[in-house]
């Protein structure tokens, strides 16, 4: 092997630059060329390429975003797209291919695989922290970070005024997002797509029953893909059904995809960059490098894209038990 290819795909998260540093700078280390494809699998099928060497990704650790551009291809759902981007690959000289991405992503890297025959090892792009195999997704940390910021800073003019914001995050399909910033910003209530529960309902009745006290603001987080509905709905409903409450609604929408990627984002992009390069030159294909437990990891693309991750029960509990 001596050319490979680095993409980023779907959505863009906070250290995908990080990861395209250590992809290129590792291949280089050991001798292999490297080729950027712009503009995720459209690039492929474009031959949008750009050579790569470890002076081109100086200055690029700290940068949200991805340089490399990205975005959702349907042309590569075709098989046609599919049979141009081989081609196109071939006459590159491109001989294997990294892909950072999120389950979208690896789903049409896995096809790719199943019908070329050609070596495709994954990253864990995306800031939903919903693949099974790491136990932090690249942009994760960011995304969590940037929430609680903005929503101390909400809480203070919530202070101010004893109003309670409904504050919206992402998470269509998973919630730790919500979770996880929900508890480090102190929300007193947080409603996620996994929960089988009556969240809104439970919300309802405490609010109601004298406030348990009288706090000088309340927060409540609602992940995009709750099932009680948008922070709008939900704000509509807690207005019908608790009286004397001044509430608001935040949407906190795309900030949550950019800013520079916290320290730990670049370590952790950076590891898996490296290790996707050793992989590639061991002659693996077909999974995702991820760290479970500080310790890098191997996984089955249909491993990864078919099991979401489960919700930690700790978590949940400690959600009501510190919300009181």
């Amino acid at each position: 092997m001596k050319k490979i290819g680095v993409l980023t795909s779907g959505g863009d998260s906070p250290g995908m630059n990080a990861a395209v540093r250590a992809v290129v700078r590792t291949a280089s280390f050991h001798g292999l060329e490297v080729v950027g494809v712009k503009r995720g699998y459209d690039g492929l099928i474009e031959a949008d390429f750009v050579d790569l060497d470890a002076h081109s990704v100086a200055n690029i650790l700290q940068r949200g975003g991805t340089i490399l551009k990205s975005m959702r291809s349907d042309g590569f759902r075709t098989t046609e797209g599919r049979k141009m981007a081989f081609k196109n690959l071939k006459a590159e000289g491109i001989q294997a291919l990294v892909v950072i991405g999120g389950d979208g992503s690896f789903t049409g890297a896995s096809i790719f695989i199943e019908e070329f025959d050609f070596p495709i090892v994954g990253l864990p792009g995306t800031i939903d922290n919903d693949l099974v195999g790491t136990d932090f997704t690249i942009g994760y940390d960011t995304a969590i970070n940037t929430v609680v910021e903005a929503v101390d800073k909400i809480r203070d003019t919530a202070d101010s005024h004893n109003r309670l914001f409904v504050v919206e995050v992402m998470g269509k399909d998973a919630g730790f997002i919500a979770l996880r910033a929900g508890i480090g910003c102190g929300a007193e209530a947080i409603l996620y797509p996994e929960s089988e529960e009556d969240l809104l309902g439970a919300i309802v009745e405490r609010m109601n029953n004298g406030g348990k006290r009288k706090k000088l603001s309340n927060i409540i987080i609602v992940a995009e893909g709750a099932k009680e509905g948008n922070a709008a709905e939900v704000a509509s409903e807690l207005k019908q059904k608790c009286a004397g409450y001044d509430i608001r609604v935040v949407v906190l929408g795309h900030i949550q995809r950019g800013g520079s990627p916290t320290c730990m984002e670049r370590v952790r992009a950076s590891q898996m960059g490296l290790e996707a390069v050793q992989a590639l030159i061991d002659g693996q294909r077909g999974v995702m490098i991820g760290i479970v437990n500080d310790h890098v990891a191997h996984t089955p693309f249909s491993k990864a894209i078919k099991n979401q991750e489960k919700i930690d029960s700790q978590l949940l509990q400690m959600i009501d038990i510190l919300s009181i």
